[in-house]
């Protein structure tokens, strides 16, 4: 039999992943009591299903290539992989899908925790039902914020709907590695996961619609195009699939564009996510989504969902994945943090109205500076606007590209091959967007970050001195290009 229980709090905050968890965390340190309701791990999927486990997949990977590239240390290497350590070591950065240690750090920090499904009922309501047996009605006397995330998308090919085939949760907690494995989509989770297992011992296909890595330059993602194929993929680009079969032996065929066939014993399709804002009765506040690339809000500069029925005062925010522009974890959290502040300050009536750009009320680098890294090897990492974007924006932009070919590139490995560009704004001569691609430059990406968010401009970054002999000298190389 189950109870109802009624409880009040200033906010309710749907979704106990990393961005649910920050929310909370912020709004609980502005001075007010907050909730998180989830109905699955606290920590969410990027702690057991996402970017945790599939980068534990491809460090091992990229370690052992890395010492292979380098003479002396490539002698000493004598082994391949070992799966069996590699999953387990994945294992122990999953918490082996236990979420006790994110719980406790829940409870310490003074955050309530309903385990259930919840939906919003009216303004400020929450309805919950719990795994416990229980029914919840919640209060929030100041807002309630959806961080619930996204979810996979599925093309429409025939006879996919009737098949076992792996996401990216399946892929990332596998407990063996396929012999052979499909994977459906060239964005960064497919890439990722195609270089994991094929270092794993798997043979890979990836079939990809349009060009790998589509939203990144072509000069970069060629460079992760041809390590891929050194690592065995095999890449059908700008390649449709139109159906998908069983076979007898439990394997699977796809059914390419021309005629081609692929057979492979899993199939992964990683092709796109959209906001998880199924059920949560966004109906009974007045918002009607829009349908087609999965549903969507409106939310400004602090989060706050644009045209939800109330009392005119803000009380419904999104952030993360399901806020539905910004789609990466770290990103998610810089929301969260802005999200959570501006909700405290305007429960202590500090804040009114849109808060200014660039404080910490405003998602502002949402529009100027989100870096993104693929981890595959070699590394792509970019932040910023790209020159289509740039001028998109109104921006008269200009852009400089070299290989990296600098003393700290051939030290880090023999035959390094990478490629670095700058995207400037020739009116204020500040800079706008970068991209590297190449081994290990990940570690280069923050440096860009904080010259867009910071408009560090030209002139004056041209007295940041990069260390010799590091792969960062090609920001001085780079610079020099330009004309500095």
């Amino acid at each position: 039999m189950t109870a109802q229980r009624e409880q009040e709090f200033d906010v309710i905050v749907i979704g106990a992943g990393a961005v649910g968890e920050n929310v909370a965390a912020r709004v609980v340190r502005g001075g007010l009591t907050a909730v998180l309701v989830e109905a699955e791990l606290v920590g969410g999927e990027c702690s057991y299903w996402a970017c945790m486990p599939s980068k534990a997949l491809l460090r091992p990977g990229t370690a052992l290539h890395g010492a292979q590239s380098v003479p002396g240390a490539a002698e000493a290497v004598t082994r391949t992989l070992d799966v069996a350590a590699v999953l387990k070591r994945r294992d122990y950065f999953t918490s082996n899908w236990q979420d006790d240690s994110q719980v406790k750090w829940v409870q310490e920090t003074g955050i309530e925790l309903i385990r259930g499904h919840g939906w919003i009922t009216g303004p400020r309501k929450v309805e919950v039902a719990g795994l416990d047996g229980n029914s919840y009605s919640l209060s929030a006397r100041h807002a309630v914020v959806l961080a619930t995330g996204s979810t996979p998308t599925m093309p429409p090919i025939e006879g996919l709907s009737d098949v076992e085939y792996w996401t990216t949760r399946e892929a990332t907690s596998a407990r063996e590695v396929p012999a052979r494995l499909a994977v459906l989509g060239g964005g960064v989770a497919g890439t990722e996961l195609a270089q994991a297992f094929a270092r794993l011992g798997a043979a890979v296909t990836l079939v990809a619609r349009g060009s790998l890595l589509g939203a990144f330059p072509a000069e970069a993602s060629k460079l992760v195009a041809a390590g891929l194929r050194a690592d065995g993929v095999d890449l059908h680009l700008h390649t449709g699939t139109s159906s998908v079969s069983e076979n007898e032996d439990g394997s699977l065929t796809l059914a390419l564009d021309g005629g081609r066939t692929v057979t492979a014993d899993k199939l992964l399709v990683t092709t796109g996510r959209h906001p998880a804002l199924e059920g949560l009765g966004l109906e009974s506040v007045g918002l009607a989504l829009a349908e087609g690339k999965g549903l969507r809000l409106r939310t400004d500069s602090t989060g706050q969902v644009i045209g939800a029925a109330g009392d005119g005062n803000p009380w419904l925010y999104a952030a993360g994945d399901a806020a539905g522009k910004v789609l990466l974890t770290h990103q998610g959290k810089y929301e969260a943090r802005a999200t959570g502040d501006a909700i405290a300050a305007r429960a202590r009536g500090e804040l009114n109205g849109n808060p200014v750009p660039w404080s910490r009320y405003a998602r502002t680098a949402d529009d100027h500076a989100v870096p993104n890294v693929v981890f595959t090897d070699p590394e792509l990492a970019n932040v910023g606007r790209s020159v289509q974007q740039a001028e998109k924006d109104g921006y008269r932009a200009s852009s400089v590209e070299l290989p990296i070919q600098v003393a700290g590139s051939s030290l880090h490995a023999e035959h390094y091959e990478g490629w670095a560009q700058l995207v400037i704004d020739e009116d204020r001569r500040l800079l706008l967007g970068a991209t590297f691609a190449g081994p290990d430059v990940a570690e280069l990406l923050h440096a860009a970050t904080i010259a867009i968010v910071g408009e560090v401009p030209l002139d004056r970054l041209w007295h940041a001195v990069p260390s010799y002999p590091t792969i960062s000298e090609v920001w001085l190389r780079l610079l020099e290009e330009y004309g500095l």
